[in-house]
């Protein structure tokens, strides 16, 4: 399976990476080069600036749909099945899973590509398994550079399948071309999606496990919820989609929504405003990144730990000494 976490050949692992080698192989299908592309992301290495530079007329072709919703809903269920469609479509597909960090290696727990064997042996299917690390947004910190890495490599379509942290998983709506909020009986999900804001971040929301009990019910719940939100003659209003992912069933109807939503992308311009979006939140993040790892310097001795002790102090104010501090 391409890169499902096998350890490179030593001669890989130890040579110094060669950016654009690494990306005209990954262009020509090579897994390993593409899995070292994203660790490079993962552990910011020096190589990735040049990286970024060689890959950025390449980018800007891969649809990008994000999966979210609380933990048992059957989001892997569901981006397995999708990833099956669109081969069968005949499409390239790549898949971000991000897992929770493990709390004695930092590391991804794998759990999403232990469940997604189904695609094991397809090598125009790469998943990898991203560790949030503590972001919040149900995101790795990395996640904006490795879809971009995707989707340079030639993906049609990558598929990010979000953390389950309820209310901040918001953060997949600022990623994603698509955002799909997958929900499930028995579960108080519809409840928990408008106290948590879900309502205002689903393109389409997907009711899977819908041959259990009560599936009607949170179909009738986010139909009223919809009900009284505002959507415009102009504005995209989420479908509900009722799914029965680990059989198939209604994965035809969520397929077709998703391509309907596609094209409301195209015809309205939406997808230029949400990829400019996109564009605008990455760089503010590497800036600001750039800018504590600048501030930062070795604990104890750094520049930002001067000005937090005289903010604790009450000799400065905080916006005074953020101006300080970005002063130089």
């Amino acid at each position: 399976m391409p890169e499902l976490g096998r350890r490179q050949p030593a001669a890989l692992r130890h040579r110094s990476a060669d950016p654009e080698a690494l990306v005209c192989a990954a262009r020509a299908g090579d897994a390993r080069a593409l899995g070292r592309l994203i660790s490079l992301v993962e552990n910011a290495a020096p190589e990735l600036r040049r990286v970024m530079k060689v890959i950025a007329p390449m980018t800007g072709n891969a649809r990008v749909i994000g999966l979210t919703g609380s933990p048992g809903v059957g989001k892997s269920t569901v981006t397995t099945a999708m990833v099956r469609s669109f081969r069968d479509s005949g499409l390239r597909v790549g898949v971000l899973a991000v897992d929770p960090s493990s709390p004695f290696s930092g590391g991804a727990l794998l759990g999403d590509r232990v469940r997604m064997q189904d695609h094991a042996t397809d090598d125009q299917v790469f998943i990898r398994s991203m560790a949030s690390r503590g972001h919040l947004g149900g995101l790795a910190s990395a996640t904006p550079q490795a879809l971009r890495i995707l989707d340079a490599a030639g993906f049609d379509v990558v598929l990010i399948e979000t953390v389950g942290v309820g209310q901040a998983e918001v953060g997949i709506a600022s990623l994603a071309d698509t955002a799909l909020v997958v929900v499930a009986p028995g579960l108080g999900d519809s409840i928990q999606a408008a106290k948590a804001g879900i309502l205002e971040i689903a393109d389409i929301f997907v009711v899977n496990k819908s041959e259990r009990p009560g599936a009607q019910e949170v179909v009738r719940d986010l139909r009223t919820m919809l009900a009284m939100a505002d959507y415009g003659q102009d504005r995209w209003k989420p479908p509900i989609i009722s799914t029965t992912a680990a059989t198939g069933d209604g994965i035809a109807d969520l397929m077709a929504a998703v391509a309907r939503h596609g094209e409301w992308l195209d015809a309205s311009g939406e997808r230029v405003k949400r990829r400019r979006g996109r564009a605008r939140a990455e760089i503010s993040a590497i800036a600001l990144t750039e800018l504590e790892q600048r501030a930062g310097g070795m604990p104890g001795e750094s520049r930002l730990d001067d000005l937090a002790g005289r903010v604790a102090r009450g000799d400065l104010d905080p916006y005074a000494a953020a101006d300080e501090l970005i002063s130089g």
